[in-house]
């Protein structure tokens, strides 16, 4: 479980920035699926690589309890990357649209 719950964090978090992006852009129909998912894939994706830029462990069997999972490249890493992939993926939808 140990192992599992960062990513869980990053998960969790990305669907929140995802969320909340797909909120605010109202113009890409995006469904709740499609922002679900890609909050998801950005989130443990956003974590990995804010973690591997501030030099910490990108290997979440490495880290051990619910403290150490909260920590910022779990929680910040994991809500932008969701952001920024659910905005990528709005912007591509809206674009094959027109």
């Amino acid at each position: 479980m140990d192992a599992l719950l960062p990513i869980i964090i990053q998960v969790i978090t990305g669907i929140i920035g995802g969320q909340a992006v797909g909120a605010a852009l109202k113009q890409a129909a995006m469904s709740q699926v499609v922002k679900i998912i890609s909050g998801a894939v950005g989130g443990v994706g956003g974590a990995a690589i804010l973690g591997s830029l501030l030099g910490g462990t990108v290997d979440p069997a490495a880290a051990g309890g619910l403290a150490s999972s909260l920590n910022i490249e779990n929680i910040l890493g994991g809500a932008g990357g969701g952001a920024i992939l659910t905005g990528i993926v709005g912007a591509v939808m809206n674009a094959m649209k027109k």
